[in-house]
């Protein structure tokens, strides 16, 4: 302050003593400052831990959360401790048997700066390592919890290997968890050795010298006992080994191979004796001075090693089984394709052989297609918009991308229906900027209303959907009992905060009716008070400062709107939800709705899985169930985990009102299952427990057929000889609606199977061989929950030496058929967008039918949106092409001409106008034949006329006149050449 001023300084030492100052404030800064570092990060850890905690109570699931903290804790602190005491006790022991003197070295000998470096500070730098060490390993160990549950209560599959005998629950359960031991326990042996080595060369227990180096006695033995608890460690790990080959990678099979057998698991058997005796004389040097001895045996088990399971397998595999492999690994392949069918559950599938060459006729044909087929041909993936411009019913509720395909008993059927159905979820991006506030978001817009149901395999008049369930409040043929408020789905806000203090007026958005929307008549919506069970309680103001600090939203606290009756709703995916209460499913892509005993809820299909089931083949989750849907987010991928065996082993059910979780056990007999129910004991209901109507909406899942049909390309083949040639190789072929490549979806249909009698509800694909577009099988899996038959899965095998067209050429035959292009033309030549629906396979008649839906989308309009147009279909060599499926089919049988109608003689069609439109076979007089320039100028009036009622969305009369103006060309192409 002196020197700002201007004035001398009173105090000579002044300066050093404002320098004092500054290194106490600094000595005083830097611990208060890890203080409140270690603080933030403490109350970061107790803020996420125990809304965690709030939040599996809210959905009765604590046992599960403690469950998992209890595990994942205990693994944490006895790990830590214990590799910590492992590498700290030998590090003790280093420093503490160091030679009283040590020769003085020189100060460029390394030694001797790291001692005099670590010797003031030799106190805290141990302790400091040790908790590093502890959070360390601990971390490592609690990571793998699951396995250790898994091992802990592990349940007997009851079917033992073909090689070891040992039950299948021992590679499942107990040898992954035997793994993680030895490699943790070799981990802390080997950090355990250099640490040992490092403090011995500091404080002298051994010096390098020339070329070599010298031990004291201490550190002789120290050494040795640790690498010789290595080599014993080693031949544990030997010992696991063998029974690693069993679920290891092939580069012709998984599992073990001839040379596995008769070279690998033999040297191993050997390396085990050999490293026990290595070890043995290790342990020996604290009687033996000299390392020779358990050198000789380390240099033993190396060369052994590099003969025995290195050199002997090579030439076993090459000299042995490589000239003769077909012969020398065919028992083997026949056990990895005996594993592998049965772990992903494809042994009972039902292969028959196929001709798909009908002997009926084509009305015989036309009757079995009415009667055994119920073509759905709404597109999921198309229709959204439709659902979304006609249902919407406000800007701030939408609808997924791509919809659901359900069942339903309608009113006055007598047998479910397919039907396409959708949530009406809320969706914030729907409101305006000027609405876009904390309050609004988070209080007001917080729940969607009501589901969006049509026919499957119908189309209004102008190609709209059939509706079975519209509007707010619901009008239709599903009821529900309760409002249907969506407040738990697939779009639901981050959070929201529901509930108001009692006698406070409702603020959340509702029903939306009467006026210009409001449910009042005069403008406005109805409001509505949340009542559900679910949701945490935020009522205090510990709670709110809780939740504050974990969304970053300081209105928590400060909002009136959060009272003694708020709740807080998060993590409101259905597929979040069950993976939070019950994190040891993987859990199905596709959540869909469903209107179960009059309550709206989402469905959601879990597996357990493993990756350890001996000799069965490897698949990549996310590679296998990869296609058109999964490339958007229409379905979400799965993990890209590697897996040999999966299992629908849980149907889980959320309520979209309230948030509730209920999981039901849907393959009891899974031991993983069984496994799991042992870990959190009543979390999984009996599968006795699920009502007769959420049983009628259950489904076959579709990642698990995916899964199947990906692992069927190649295990469809049961002969080991035709499997090792791998000539009969299928693959699923490309979307011919996608231009990306990617494969395409299953499709839920309604079908017969050959060998049924009624159509049964189905999840169906096919295969093209590896190399060609032709069809190879067609593959189906009846997903009717309530039939016996669920989950049989049937392939219809077409002879390899028929050329039926696959996907891509039905496709390429639909684009390039004549009467197709007539009749489309124009709408590719206007504003009008052309759209492909999926391309349906369907076994009729003893043949294969393929079915593709055509819609018309005026894309020049603000809010347009697809309409079903026409069906396109094919029979044998023919197509067909109409404004129904019958119109088509009857094309494609010969029943019917082709899609340009005739047009009568004697009284020709009125033009819009109330003109008459000319006969085209009538001149200017009677017998006089009409010139090029007329029909040439009947087609243009034809095309003007259409354009006209494409405007107006009057696509049949569009679609009439277009026929009209092709046959005025075909006519003056006609009178060209009589010319």
């Amino acid at each position: 302050m002196s020197d700002i001023f201007g004035t001398p300084p009173q105090r000579p030492e002044r300066p050093s003593g404002g320098a004092g100052t500054v290194d106490r404030r600094r000595r005083v800064l830097v611990p208060t400052l890890v203080t409140l570092a270690v603080l933030l990060f403490l109350g970061s850890i107790f803020m996420n831990v125990y809304t965690e905690r709030l939040w599996f109570g809210s959905v009765d699931y604590t046992q599960v959360w403690n469950t998992v903290l209890l595990t994942r804790v205990g693994l944490f602190v006895g790990f830590g401790l214990v590799f910590a005491l492992v590498v700290g006790l030998n590090l003790f022991l280093a420093y503490r048997f160091r030679p009283d003197q040590v020769p003085t070295p020189t100060r460029a000998d390394p030694a001797y700066r790291y001692r005099q470096t670590l010797t003031p500070v030799i106190k805290p730098a141990f302790l400091g390592a040790m908790a590093l060490l502890t959070i360390f390993a601990g971390s490592v160990a609690a990571a793998r919890w699951e396995t250790f549950q898994l091992w802990l209560n592990g349940t007997a599959f009851g079917t033992t290997d073909a090689h070891f005998g040992r039950d299948i629950s021992f590679f499942v359960f107990d040898y992954p968890w035997f793994r993680f031991v030895a490699s943790f326990a070799f981990a802390a042996i080997v950090l355990s050795v250099i640490g040992a080595a490092f403090v011995m060369y500091v404080y002298g227990g051994f010096r390098v010298q020339g070329r070599g180096a010298k031990f004291t006695r201490a550190a002789q033995v120290h050494l040795a006992v640790l690498v010789g608890f290595g080599v014993l460690l080693r031949a544990f790990t030997y010992w696991l080994d063998r029974y690693g080959l069993a679920v290891a990678d092939g580069s012709l099979f998984d599992g073990i191979g001839f040379t596995d057998a008769n070279a690998r698991i033999p040297a191993y058997n050997i390396l085990i004796g050999v490293a026990v005796v290595c070890a043995l004389l290790f342990f020996a040097t604290v009687f033996i001075r000299s390392w020779v001895v358990p050198g000789i045996g380390l240099g033993l088990l190396l060369l052994t090693s590099v003969l025995l399971a290195g050199i002997w397998p090579y030439l076993m595999q090459s000299f042995q089984v490589r000239p003769s492999e077909p012969d020398r690994e065919g028992p083997f392949i026949a056990r990895n394709i005996e594993a592998t069918r049965e772990a992903y559950g494809v042994s009972g599938v039902e292969m028959e052989d196929y001709s798909a060459a009908t002997t009926l006729s084509a009305e015989e044909v036309r009757e079995s297609a009415e009667s055994r087929v119920s073509t759905r041909l709404l597109d999921p993936t198309l229709i959204s918009p439709a659902f979304q411009q006609l249902q919407q019913v406000r800007g701030y509720y939408t609808v997924p991308q791509t919809l659901d395909v359900g069942r339903y008993r309608l009113d006055g059927e007598d047998l479910p229906q397919d039907v396409i159905i959708a949530a009406r979820e809320v969706n914030l991006d729907g409101l305006q900027p000027n609405q876009r506030n904390w309050a609004n978001d988070h209080t007001v817009y917080t729940h969607g209303y009501g589901i969006i149901a049509a026919r499957g395999n119908q189309r209004g008049p102008q190609g709209e959907p059939v509706w079975v369930q519209r509007d707010i409040p619901p009008v239709g043929e599903i009821d529900t009992e309760i409002p249907p408020r969506i407040y738990f789905g697939e779009n639901s806000p981050v959070y929201s905060i529901v509930g108001r203090p009692d006698g406070a007026d409702p603020i959340e958005v509702d029903i939306p009716r009467g006026g210009s929307g409001g449910g009042d008549g005069e403008g406005n919506v109805t409001q509505n008070v949340y009542d559900g069970e679910g949701g945490v309680e935020v009522d205090n103001i510990f709670r709110k400062v809780l939740y504050a600090f974990r969304f970053a939203e300081p209105n928590i606290v400060l909002s009136e709107r959060v009272g003694e009756n708020s709740k807080i709703l998060y993590d409101r995916h259905p597929r979040d939800r069950v993976e939070k209460v019950a994190p040891w499913l993987t859990v199905d892509g596709d959540v869909f709705p469903a209107v179960v005993d009059g309550r709206v809820v989402w469905i959601v299909d879990g597996y357990t899985t493993s990756n350890h089931y001996p000799y069965s083949e490897k698949r990549s989750l996310r590679e296998a169930t990869a296609d058109t849907l999964t490339t958007g987010p229409a379905q979400a991928a799965l993990p890209s985990d590697q897996v040999n065996y999966m299992r629908n082993s849980v149907k889980a059910v959320v309520d979209a009102y309230d948030g509730t979780v209920d999981l039901y056990a849907w393959e009891k007999d899974d031991p993983i299952l069984q496994t799991w129910m042992k870990v959190f004991p009543d979390t999984v209901q009996p599968r006795d427990a699920i009502s007769d109507g959420l049983m009628e909406h259950l489904r076959y899942p579709v990642d698990l057929f995916k899964v199947q049909r990906d692992v069927l390309t190649r295990y469809h083949v049961t002969d080991a000889a035709t499997f090792y040639e791998d000539g009969e190789r299928w693959r699923v072929p490309e979307d011919p609606a996608n231009s990306n490549d990617t494969f395409q979806p299953p499709y839920y249909l309604t079908v017969a199977r050959p060998g049924q009698e009624d159509p049964m509800f189905s999840l169906t694909s096919v295969y093209t061989p590896q190399s060609r577009q032709n069809l190879a099988s067609f593959m189906s899996v009846n997903s009717e929950s309530t039939d016996d038959e669920y989950g049989t899965i049937q392939i219809l095998q077409l002879p390899s030496d028929t050329q039926v067209p696959g996907p891509s050429q039905i496709a390429n035959t639909f684009s390039a058929d004549r009467g197709v292009t007539q009749a489309l033309l124009q709408f590719r030549q206007s504003d009008a967008t052309v759209l492909n629906g999926n391309l349906l396979t369907l076994p009729v008649g003893d043949a294969l039918l393929y079915v593709q839906p055509v819609y018309i989308r005026r894309s020049a309009e603000d809010g347009s949106y697809p309409l079903l147009q026409f069906v396109a279909a094919s029979f044998g060599d023919e197509v067909g092409f109409g404004q129904t499926l019958e119109e088509a089919l009857d094309v494609a049988l010969g029943l019917e001409e082709g899609s340009v109608p005739d047009i009568d003689e004697e009284a020709p069609p009125e033009d819009p106008d109330g003109a008459a439109v000319p006969d085209d076979d009538a001149g200017d007089d009677a017998g006089t034949p009409r010139t090029v320039a007329e029909y040439l100028e009947d087609a243009s009036r034809f095309y003007s006329q259409a354009q006209a009622a494409l405007a107006d969305g009057d696509l049949a009369t569009y679609q009439q006149r277009i026929n009209q103006m092709n046959a005025a060309v075909e006519d003056a192409q006609d009178a060209l050449g009589d010319q």
